[in-house]
Formats: C-alpha cells, sequence, structure tokens
C-alpha cells in the first residue's frame, strides 16, 4: 500500500529533486513542535515508514499524540536507520544470516538473496585482552595473541563481510565499537534510496546509548530483537515518558565530564528513569563539547533510562567537521535538520519542548569526584574518598559494604615479585587500566591523564612494578593526540604502554595477575 503521508514529502534542495525527505512541518499539526526532540524521531520513522500493515497511521497519532499517550501503555513500532553489533554478540546474528542462506540454498532458491534489510555494523572489540604489558611491543604482542585465540572466528567474521550486502565489519585493532561509532559510523542524516531521515540506531551492547551525545537516537537490545530490526522488522516499544534534564551554569575548571556524569547519574537514579527517554537542554549544554555529552549518554544503564538525548546543534556540526565528515554530506545534514524542525539552539529557550516532569542541574555545583568501591554509579567526592572507603570495609556485605571486622582492617599479606618483596594491604592497587568507552572517547580526560603522567615522572614518582597497568585507548585518534601532544613516554614510563585497541580490562579481559599476587589477595 503507498505510504499515505506522501503528501508531505518534499525535495530537500531544488537543484537536487531526486533527493527527497517527508516533512513534519507540513502535517499542519500544532502539537508537533512541542514534542520533544527525541519523540520526533520516532515520530519520523512511524511516518516515512507507514504501510498500514507494519506501521498504521493509528501509530503516528500516537506518537504525534505523545503528551496525552505518554501517560498510558501505548506500543509503538519504530524502524532505526541501522543496528550495530559487537563480536561477542554480532557472531551468532552472522551465523544465524549464514544459517538461512544454507536453508534457502537447500530450497532450491537463490542463498545470495538473504542480507540484511536495515544497514548494519559489526564492530570486533571484544576479543583482545592484556596479556603483555609495560612493554613497547605489549600492542603487537596482544594482537597477535588475539588474532591466534580468535582465527576462526575472524576468518567467518571476514567471510560475512564479503558475502553480506548491507553489512560492513569493521577489524580488530580499530577501537572500542562506541567511539568507532562517534568518529566514524554514525551519519546524523541517512541519505538513502533517495531519502533523507534522521540516523538512529539500536545495538547489542547496553552502551550503544552513548551515540545519543551526538544527536543520533540509539539504545541497546538484545540479540534476537537486533536481527529482527535487520530483517525489516520494527521494535514494538512502550510510547516513553521523556524527562527533560535542564543543564545550567558552567562547570568549575578543576571539573572533568566524569565528575559530571557521576553528579548527574547519582541524581537520575534518585529520580528514577526507568523506561523512560532524558532528553537534556538548557543553556549550560553549550558548555560540554560531544565528547562531555557522549560520557553522560554513555552512562545511562548505569541510571536505568533507555536514552540520553543530546539533540543536534552547532557543536554536533563542528563535530562532524573535526572528524572529516564530507563537506557536502554536512551542509545537507544542517540543511534536513533545520527543515523538519530538529535542530537545537539550547540558548534559544522558545525551542524548549514539552516534556514529562523536568530536572534540573548547576554545572557549577558540581565537585570533583570518584566512584565505588565496587560500582560505577557509586559517586563518592575526592574528599570524602579516604573516609568512605574506611566505612565500606567495615559496612554490611553489599554494594557499598565488604563486611570485614575491625581487627583485620589493618591487615597485611607480604609477597615476594621479582625476588622483590612487596606487601597488600586493603584497598591495594593490583590493576590500573586506562581503558572503557566511557573515558577513552574524551581527550579532556585522556589528555589529563597523561599530563598527570608527565608530573609525576617530573616529581620523580613511580608504579610499583606489581601493579598491571595498560592503556587501552578507544581509537587510533587517541593514540595520535597522546602522541602529538608529547605526554605517550611519560604514560610508558609509568607502565601505561598501549596494549590494544578494545575494551579489555572493562569487560574484565585484563588477563591474568602473577601467580603470588593471586595468593596474597587470596590470604
Amino acid at each position: 500500500m503507498a505510504n499515505p503521508f506522501s503528501r508531505i514529502v518534499e525535495p530537500l534542495d531544488a537543484s537536487q529533486p531526486e533527493k527527497k525527505f517527508f516533512n513534519l512541518n507540513h502535517l499542519g499539526d500544532p502539537r508537533y513542535e512541542r514534542l520533544p526532540f527525541s519523540i520526533r524521531v520516532l515520530l519520523e520513522a512511524a511516518v516515512r515508514n507507514c504501510d498500514e500493515f507494519l506501521v498504521k497511521k493509528d501509530d503516528v497519532e500516537n506518537i504525534l499524540n505523545w503528551n496525552t499517550m505518554q501517560h498510558k501503555v501505548i506500543e509503538v513500532p519504530f524502524k532505526p536507520a541501522r543496528v550495530i553489533l559487537q563480536d561477542f554478540t554480532g557472531v551468532p546474528a552472522v551465523v544465524d544470516f549464514a544459517a538461512m542462506r544454507d536453508a534457502v540454498k537447500v530450497l532450491g532458491g537463490d542463498p545470495e538473496k538473504i542480507n540484511p534489510v536495515c544497514p548494519a555494523d559489526l564492530v570486533i572489540d571484544h576479543s583482545i585482552q592484556v596479556d603483555f604489558n609495560r612493554r613497547p611491543d605489549s600492542l603487537q604482542k596482544n594482537q597477535d595473541l588475539e588474532f591466534e585465540r580468535n582465527k576462526e572466528r575472524f576468518e567467518f567474521l571476514k567471510w560475512g563481510s564479503q558475502a553480506f550486502q548491507n553489512m560492513r565489519i569493521i577489524p580488530p585493532g580499530s577501537g572500542i565499537v562506541h567511539q568507532v561509532n562517534l568518529e566514524y559510523l554514525a551519519r546524523v542524516v541517512f541519505d538513502q534510496k533517495g531519502y533523507y531521515y534522521p540516523d538512529s540506531v539500536v545495538g547489542t551492547d547496553s552502551h550503544t546509548t552513548m551515540i545519543n551525545g551526538l544527536g543520533v537516537l540509539g539504545w541497546g537490545v538484545g540479540g534476537i530483537e537486533a536481527e529482527a530490526v535487520m530483517l525489516g522488522q520494527p521494535i514494538s516499544m512502550v510510547l516513553p515518558e521523556v524527562i527533560g534534564y535542564k543543564l545550567t551554569g558552567n562547570p568549575q575548571p578543576l571539573v572533568t565530564s566524569t565528575d559530571i556524569v557521576l553528579t548527574v547519574t547519582k541524581n537520575l537514579r534518585q529520580f528514577g528513569v526507568v523506561g523512560k527517554f532524558v532528553e537534556f537542554f538548557g543553556p549550560g549544554v553549550t558548555h560540554l563539547s560531544i565528547a562531555d555529552r557522549a560520557t553522560i549518554a554513555n552512562m545511562c544503564p548505569e541510571y536505568g533510562a533507555t536514552a540520553a538525548f543530546f539533540p543536534v546543534d552547532e557543536v554536533s556540526i563542528q563535530y562532524l567537521v573535526q572528524t572529516s565528515r564530507d563537506e557536502e554530506k554536512i551542509k545537507h545534514i544542517r540543511k534536513y535538520l533545520q527543515a523538519v524542525g530538529m535542530f537545537r539552539d539550547f540558548s534559544n529557550s522558545s525551542q524548549d519542548p514539552s516534556f514529562t516532569q523536568i530536572v534540573e542541574l548547576d554545572l557549577q555545583t558540581v565537585v570533583p569526584c570518584c566512584s565505588g568501591p565496587k560500582r560505577p554509579q557509586d559517586k563518592v567526592e575526592v574528599s570524602e574518598m579516604k573516609k568512605d572507603f574506611e566505612t565500606c570495609l567495615g559496612a554490611k556485605q553489599g554494594f557499598k559494604g565488604f563486611q570485614i571486622a575491625p581487627e583485620h582492617h589493618s591487615d597485611r599479606v607480604k609477597f615476594v615479585y621479582n625476588d622483590k618483596e612487596f606487601e597488600l594491604a586493603h584497598g591495594s592497587v593490583v590493576i590500573a587500566a586506562i581503558t572503557s568507552c566511557t573515558n577513552t572517547s574524551n581527550p579532556s580526560v585522556m589528555l589529563g591523564a597523561g599530563l598527570l603522567a608527565k608530573k609525576a615522572v617530573e616529581a620523580g614518582l613511580t608504579v610499583k612494578p606489581y601493579i598491571k597497568t595498560s592503556l587501552s585507548p578507544g581509537s587510533g585518534v587517541v593514540t595520535y593526540y597522546l602522541r602529538e601532544s608529547g605526554v605517550l613516554p611519560y604514560l610508558a614510563q609509568l607502565g601505561f604502554d598501549v596494549v590494544g585497541y578494545g575494551c579489555m580490562t572493562c569487560i574484565g579481559n585484563s588477563g591474568p595477575l602473577p601467580e603470588s599476587i593471586v595468593e596474597a589477595i587470596t590470604q
């Protein structure tokens, strides 16, 4: 059946009449301009894919009537623009497509007709681990081991990358899936089959939400859901409430994006946002770089929201320029988003849409903090860190407690490492890793680590030799700017040599500790 909304289709540029888009402003409905920007993405997908079968006019009306329907349990279909996979969860998807080809061949059909309908990208980043560290050749040796251990999987994925249309496979050593998504894979606006439409994504990793920092609506799903989307099926989702998170003020000079995200996380966990969208607005957003926004969006699973959305603005466009996106594409991205009312000016309060509820944070009030001792979402102010850890030692077993008897708080165990004697106590560091998609995507914290290393070396400080140190950048770009800024040698001097490009220690791939340390910890 023909799309009932074909009447609002028009060319974006008169000089390219073959390139069209669905102009939502021509729906002639005043409710559209009051919708949260994240809901506008859901609406556009419903309008564009409306066929009165998988997506119906009633679904479009329900989304358009979000202000009323958000309080009811109404399911709506959503067809994301693309799917992103990592190798742990992506290999089974490729296996299933291969199995479908075999089945079609057995039935006498053409197996090459079996391909993802929805564009899919698979980034190999979960296979490498820290077997070698504190040596200049750590990167090469860890990658050699990665290929040796995963030879069969990698050969299969290489076949998949050549056999399937509409599927790209990003090889090992490229970086962490979410940073590669941010720097390279994200389109922001799709230009496909003669239509412009907003980029949106579902991924088989909970931190897929990181891409919301660039204005691309996305979240993590299960493998079966991801495969269904790859086969052209919409996701059925409850029309979500949208919590507006208003940012004001300017962060203090010593505050990092990590401090801001830990503050936001604690705030939203207390507020309760499970199953909801969070959309950021307010003049404070203009003080956050795309890397800062991506860090906040990345921690979305820790505060429980489905997505944490930063609409596209001028800062987003500048990021696309910095990451060498095509100039012509950037021009069309801006023009399209402005034409459909999805380009944001955070300083202009008249653009603020309706929200279910509003939470506010003055960035000026954020102070330096850490998290732990067990979970990344448990914020601890740096000034309280020592006291908090001592309290946790004796507290009841749980997220903030180890239940160690007071008489054992000062216990120490001696051990021998490389013919020298050392000792461990409660709170001793045995693994120190600069890793994770949350941190390595942010130049301010990565360069901060490099400058700290430089100051430490100049002050004559060293890292104990038994501590397993490692640096696993989120992409080659990180290594480039660390090298160009001159801090890489200082990091290496403290033991933080580049050990690989992937999740590594962040997902538990820290590799084995020396036996003497394991025994000391057990004691």
